[in-house]
This record gives structure tokens, C-alpha cells and sequence, in this order.
């Protein structure tokens, strides 16, 4: 067989067998006539193996900075087939295979055990496999996202040399479409006190330090379907215990949720497990608080905060908040060496618009062509000033590479003053302290749950 069609004939891993026969002979002469059956290919069942389009190799690379598992490994994608650092949209390297589940989890409360193995919640599920499908594509490229991210966090790298690399590796990874796919929100780097909502605007030449405390978050998002997840990468031991409490505190939110389950207990659980620990910095111990004015949240099409809140002390809540069949969280909880209360402070480069905004007459020209960019290039989902400065303005296959906005402050602040677009600055805690978060994005399916964003990282 000639190579390039040898080539063709490889699909998922196999490869084609040609049988020839010819008038019952096993070589055929110059009259014979010269038949070729081609063998159907089987049909792999998808269990999370990948196409091998590069070599699949066992993952070595051990991240540079604290705060993940023992089984996290930067080029953890290579066993997938994937190239180091990743290159081939993931889209391809699971081509004709499914995209790997997340960890599954059975609902805690006695009174859903009949789901396990229900069959009318079975027929439910399926009915939703094609939600699934996209949250599991987004899932996977955030896990190499965030593994390529991870090799990045170096003590001396400029933040906004990182998050430009991070968020171009998610476009890439996605292969990046508008509002059909690409990222769900700026990446937020918040270092220390600040606890979340801060990414660096162009001219900010913030370097990551050896003693600094970094939340790493952003966001795929696939048809609209958003996963959220985040960590918090150290390097000085010290810190330790603070992200050890954060990560055990997401972990018990994650195991406590479920279908029925009152939101207000998912809360109560979280911060007897935070606030069991404390830090030892400089001679002084410091009990980890919750930062109480910090939620997880539900998250729907196009929407990063459905309407629900995850509360991450007691009494967070009213007690008849429940958590519903069919419904994505995002757990995360944040824990904090200060006060364990936030404050909008700093510049702000994170903005969004409302998902209810209503009609509101615009008189400045600058502003309603400012409006047509953001909706035809974010939609409702969250942006920030360094994406509007780019060439494609956000996104190269809206813009093209002639996106970028010039000028366009006035008219972002007046967007912001009648309410169409919401600004969310920083939120800090008191100067000197910690923070730490972890997040993980979970699926309220009819017969389990799924924490789509698990990885072996965290």
C-alpha cells in the first residue's frame, strides 16, 4: 500500500486490512480482473483514549511550584497522544473517541441511592449527552491548559507574560470560535491579600515572587457550556497548611453536594473543614478563615453566575435553597489568613455584561459601537481591557486582526454607568495576609454526579 494511503487507512488508532481476490488465484495475472474488499472498521468505544497523532508517552514533568497532588505532572497530557507543550487541538487528538468523563461521585442523601440504578434516570441521562459531551471537551482543555499553565509558574515570570501565553494555549487548544467556543473569562492570577477577580491590564509588569501566594482561575467555555476551575500555586512550604485547607475544604463541598441538598449545609460543611487549620508565619499562627463574602455559584449557557450561590460558612443562605436535578455548580471556596472578608480595591480590568440587561438608549456613538464588538465577540461572557486591546480585538475569527479598540474607556465607563456592563475590580482582603482558592465545576446528573473537572493535578 502506498504510504500517504496507508496513511488515510490509520483512523483512531487502527488500521484497514485490504483482501484481495482474484479469480480464486493468489497473484493475478495481466487479464485477471482485480477485486479489493476493504474490512469494515471496528468502531472503538470511547473510554477516554485518545488518537495517537503524536507518540503517547508516559508523563515526567513534575510541576515548579506547591499546592498540587503528587500525581500532578505538567505534561500529563502526552499519554492522550498529545505533543509537549500541547499544540494539537483536543478536539483532534479525541477524534472518534469520547472525551474522558470526570470523577464520579453517588449522591450522599439515602433518599437518592434509588438513582444509581433507576431507569427512568438512566433515560434522563441520556437525553443530556450531548450537554455532557460539550462540558467533558471543555473539561479536557482546561486540563491541558492548566497543565501547560502550571509549567509556566515560575518565581521571576511577569504575570501578564503568563496569562497572555495561558489564554493563547486556550485558543489554540479549542480552536477558538467566537462565541461557539474559546475562553470563558479572563484568567485571574490574583496574588496574596487579593483573593480573585485580578489579571494584569497591558503596562502592569507584576513578577511573580518566591513568597508570592497565586490563584490561578479562567475558563473554557464550548457552545456556551462554561467550565470553572481553579488553584493556588507556592513556593515556600510555609503556606502549605493554607492550601491544604482550601483544597480539603473544596473537596468536602464537592463530596457534600447533591440533588436535595440544602445549600446551607454544603456551607456549614466547608468551613469546619477550613477553619480546622491554621499557619505559622514568622513566629505568629494564624487560624485559616473563610472568606464568608465568597461563593460558588450555578453557572448556565452563557452564564457564569446562574443565580445561585454556594456559601462557604453557616448560615450562608436561606435553608430552603436546594440543589436541583440537572444543574452545573461551581464549588470553590476561599480560605484567608486575614480577616476573611473581601473588598473591591485596585484597578479594575475584569468586566461583564448583564445577562438581564435591559434596553438602554445610548447618545454617544463611541459607545454603541463599543456595545456592538462586546456582543457579537463576548456575548455575555466575561472580558477585560487586554482583549479589547489585542489586533483581533478578543477574537480573531469575529475580528479578524482588525478588532482592536482604540480610545474605548469613555465609552466602556459609560456602558458601565447605565448598567449595561458590570465592572468587577479586584476583591482584596486586609494588605499583608494570604488567600488561597480551589475549584472545581460538577454536574447535577439524574444519576450521579460528576466533578467534570477533576484532574490528577487536583
Amino acid at each position: 500500500m502506498p504510504e500517504e494511503e496507508k496513511k488515510d487507512s490509520i483512523v483512531n488508532g487502527e488500521e484497514e486490512e485490504d483482501e484481495d481476490e482474484v479469480n480464486g488465484e493468489g497473484n493475478a495475472d495481466a487479464g485477471g480482473a482485480k477485486k479489493k474488499k476493504k474490512k469494515k472498521k471496528k468502531k472503538k468505544k470511547g473510554g477516554g483514549n485518545a488518537v495517537p497523532l503524536a507518540e503517547k508517552k508516559e508523563p515526567s514533568e513534575k510541576p515548579p511550584h506547591r499546592g498540587l497532588l503528587p500525581t500532578a505532572f505538567t505534561d500529563a497530557h502526552v499519554k492522550y497522544g498529545q505533543t509537549n507543550p500541547p499544540t494539537i487541538p483536543v478536539a483532534d487528538v479525541f477524534r472518534g473517541f469520547e472525551f474522558p468523563k470526570g470523577e464520579i461521585q453517588n449522591y450522599a442523601l439515602e433518599s437518592q441511592s434509588y438513582r444509581e440504578t433507576s431507569a427512568e434516570c438512566r433515560a434522563r441521562d441520556r437525553l443530556n449527552e450531548d450537554v455532557y459531551k460539550k462540558c467533558r471537551e471543555g473539561a479536557e482543555i482546561h486540563r491541558q491548559v492548566r497543565n501547560f499553565a502550571q509549567s509556566l509558574a515560575k518565581p521571576g515570570i511577569k504575570l501578564i507574560d503568563m496569562c497572555t501565553q495561558l489564554e493563547n494555549k486556550n485558543r489554540e487548544l479549542c480552536r477558538e470560535a467566537g462565541l461557539e467556543r474559546g475562553i470563558a473569562f479572563p484568567t485571574g492570577c490574583s496574588l496574596n491579600h487579593v483573593a480573585a477577580h485580578y489579571t494584569p491590564n497591558n503596562g502592569d509588569d507584576t513578577v511573580l515572587g518566591f513568597d508570592d501566594v497565586m490563584k490561578v482561575d479562567f475558563g473554557v467555555q464550548i457552545d456556551g457550556r462554561i467550565i470553572d476551575s481553579a488553584w493556588t500555586c507556592s513556593f515556600n512550604p510555609r503556606y502549605d497548611p493554607l492550601l491544604e485547607s482550601v483544597k480539603e475544604a473544596t473537596n468536602t463541598g464537592v463530596a457534600t453536594a447533591g440533588i436535595d441538598v440544602r445549600l446551607c449545609d454544603i456551607g456549614e460543611a466547608i468551613q469546619e473543614v477550613m477553619e480546622s487549620y491554621e499557619v505559622e508565619l514568622d513566629g505568629t499562627t494564624y487560624p485559616v478563615k473563610c472568606i464568608r463574602n465568597l461563593n460558588g455559584h450555578s453557572i448556565d449557557q452563557y452564564q457564569i453566575h446562574a443565580g445561585k450561590s454556594v456559601p462557604i460558612v453557616k448560615g450562608g443562605c436561606e435553608e430552603s435553597l436546594i440543589m436541583e436535578e440537572g444543574e452545573i455548580y461551581a464549588i470553590e471556596t476561599f480560605g484567608s489568613t486575614g480577616r476573611g472578608y473581601v473588598v473591591e480595591d485596585m484597578e479594575c480590568s475584569h468586566y461583564m455584561k448583564r445577562f438581564d440587561c435591559p434596553h438602554v438608549p445610548l447618545r454617544m456613538q463611541s459607545s454603541k459601537r463599543l456595545l456592538a464588538h462586546i456582543n457579537k465577540t463576548f456575548g455575555t461572557l466575561a472580558f477585560c481591557r487586554r482583549w479589547l486591546e489585542r489586533d483581533d480585538g478578543g477574537s480573531a475569527t469575529v475580528n479578524g486582526q482588525e478588532g482592536k479598540q482604540e480610545k474605548y474607556m469613555g465609552a466602556l465607563k459609560n456602558l458601565c454607568d447605565v448598567g449595561i456592563i458590570t465592572p468587577y475590580p479586584p476583591l482584596c482582603d486586609t494588605k499583608g495576609c494570604y488567600t488561597a482558592q480551589y475549584e472545581h465545576t460538577i454536574m447535577m446528573r439524574p444519576t450521579c454526579k460528576e466533578v467534570v473537572s477533576r484532574g490528577d493535578d487536583y
